[in-house]
């Protein structure tokens, strides 16, 4: 039966396909022009429904904003919800690599997704999780905030604190040899 499983055959069928899918697809919901999201967002880093289109003038204030502060942002506001967030980062991912070195936040009324070279994951998903309050504005605002605000360093922290306690036990042990070798011999007393 080994052979059959090494050639690809299991329970007396072929099985098609790769044995590792070499990329994740993405999904873009189908109302969602990604042509169009693209260049709009070529123009001023903000691209939105038409629906939508009174909140441009206060995107592109947090654009310019984030522009101040060194971070390339791009905003994508969708007017839908997909079924879950995913197509979110797809589509921030999307406009990020048409734009490389940018960074990138996808909204809908109550998700978020987000993209970036630069920043790290951790950060990224502070930021989207307090950019889904359905405000565009207020969403964009808050994730920048995010962005930018200094974080306590643990990573750093968790180092020196491992440092320490390995320090500490090292120092104890070493005590306890010199101790025991430093310590006079007693003899036990023999029962009478």
């Amino acid at each position: 039966m080994l052979p059959l499983v090494a050639a690809g055959i299991a329970y007396g069928a072929r099985v098609p396909g790769p044995d590792v899918i070499p990329f994740l697809p993405s999904y873009i919901p189908p109302d969602v022009d990604m042509n169009q999201v693209l260049a709009d967002v070529r123009d001023d880093g903000v691209s939105v429904p038409p629906a939508d289109a009174k909140v441009v003038p206060e995107l592109r204030q947090v654009v310019t904003d984030a522009r101040a502060q060194g971070i390339d942002l791009k905003i994508v506001v969708i007017a839908t919800n997909p079924p879950i967030d995913t197509p979110l980062r797809d589509i921030a991912t999307e406009v990020g690599e048409a734009y490389p070195g940018s960074t990138v936040l996808a909204m809908s009324p109550t998700w978020a997704g987000t993209y970036s070279p630069t920043f790290d994951r951790v950060t990224l998903e502070a930021g989207q999780d307090i950019a889904k309050n359905g405000d565009p504005v207020a969403s964009s605002k808050n994730f920048v905030s995010e962005l930018t605000t200094t974080h306590f360093p643990w990573t750093a922290f968790s180092v020196v604190l491992i440092v320490l306690v390995l320090g500490a036990a090292v120092a104890t042990r070493f005590l306890q040899v010199r101790s025991r070798r430093d310590a006079p011999e007693v003899e036990p007393q023999k029962a009478q």
